[in-house]
């Protein structure tokens, strides 16, 4: 789990005194009932309990592993990745080593035939990698790629017939929709935590090169990371990946990718080994009324440009600040995600058109993508 920001404002609210006067018992008040004679909720009345959400939890676990990653200090010789601890010690995770340091995580499980997908930042480096996975049964894993962009990775098991994790559909989230984390903080083992949406479409948080992430305010802690985000149906929503803290604890303000584009690169990772983007080098802001308003544009929608990258295809192409980007091919673009997103789906080497607003004057202009740089470590 990556966390960032400022040290938070720490809050107390007191409650305090009551008003009114005492009451006095009457002698004559009958005696409770004897506990044997205490009605108890059937348990098919359970499921009207509006306020649980066991079902949706008890549909989704079994296809989230915990992820316990080894990673060797410089100048020690590596060893096997760790065995995971019994759940109920206190502290990191036990490891073969003292010296040896262990990631964290979790990660759910997409394929029966043992494809899990999770955190980059889990699995990056690590020397060795154990998954725990529903029922107690550890097993060694090896990771098939990464991608930095999203800050993802695909890890892969010898097993079959896994329980896979339900898919729910992201785009349709609203704020304030209910939210289920998933994983496995501080490596106490598998736990559950409850919250909503709190936002969506989150992104410039310098997390990622690409970013769309889900803001939630249920609970996300070390170990979270990988793990899943659900809706009150039990459906993947998202993969937990970062919390807003200066602690490093959860304040409410956790951060999780979309499964759409979780799943999406998972498989291409799984066919590839890794995620090939195309790439124009611009960057640049989403029109708004008072941008179009202070720099009089023409274009209502669009991306106004702010820089090209020296030699960079958008450079080759004529682009330049104040131009303001309304289509790439076929596909409108309003936001910096949609240009991203029409750029990089198309992948290197290939040849886009660009309508293009310069002032009051509509251009068109092509340009050969090249492949995404890999972000620094």
């Amino acid at each position: 789990m990556r966390s960032f920001g400022p040290i938070p404002l720490l809050v107390t609210a007191v409650a305090a005194g009551s008003t009114g006067a005492l009451l006095t018992l009457s002698l004559s008040t009958p005696v409770p009932p004897r506990p044997d004679t205490c009605t108890h909720p059937r348990p098919e009345d359970r499921v009207s309990y509006a306020t649980s959400f066991a079902d949706a939890v008890a549909r989704a676990t079994p296809a989230v592993v915990s992820i316990y990653a080894a990673h060797v200090p410089q100048g020690l010789a590596a060893d096997s990745a760790p065995e995971p601890r019994p759940p109920h010690l206190p502290g990191p995770p036990l490891t073969a080593r003292a010296a040896r340091a262990t990631g964290l995580g979790a990660g759910v499980i997409l394929t029966t035939d043992g494809l899990i997908l999770t955190n980059r930042h889990v699995v990056q480096s690590a020397t060795g990698i154990r998954v725990v996975i529903a029922g107690g049964r550890t097993l060694a894993a090896r990771e098939l790629g990464q991608d930095p962009d999203t800050d993802l990775a695909v890890l892969k098991v010898d097993a079959t017939d896994l329980p896979t994790v339900p898919l729910g559909d992201p785009r349709i989230l609203r704020a304030g929709d209910v939210a289920l984390a998933i994983g496995n903080p501080y490596g106490i083992g598998q736990s559950v935590t409850q919250g909503i949406v709190s936002a969506i479409g989150r992104s410039e948080l310098g997390l990622t090169p690409i970013e769309d992430f889900i803001q939630t305010d249920a609970a996300i802690n070390p170990g979270n990371s990988g793990g899943a985000l659900i809706n009150e149906h039990g459906e993947l929503i998202g993969i937990n990946t970062a919390i807003y803290s200066e602690t490093g604890t959860a304040d409410g303000i956790g951060f999780a990718i979309p499964s759409d584009l979780a799943v999406a690169v998972a498989f291409t990772i799984a066919e590839r080994g890794q995620v090939p983007r195309g790439w124009i080098g611009l960057r640049g802001r989403s029109v708004t009324p008072e941008l179009a308003a202070t720099f009089g544009l023409r274009a209502a929608a669009g991306i106004l440009v702010s820089s090209t990258l020296p030699d960079s295809p958008a450079a080759q192409a004529g682009l330049r600040p104040g131009d303001v980007v309304t289509r790439v091919d076929e596909h409108p673009v309003q936001t910096p995600r949609d240009l991203l997103d029409a750029i990089a789906g198309v992948g290197p080497d290939q040849t886009v058109s660009l309508e293009v607003w310069r002032g009051s004057e509509r251009l068109e202009t092509r340009t050969v993508t090249e492949r995404r740089p890999v972000p620094a470590k």
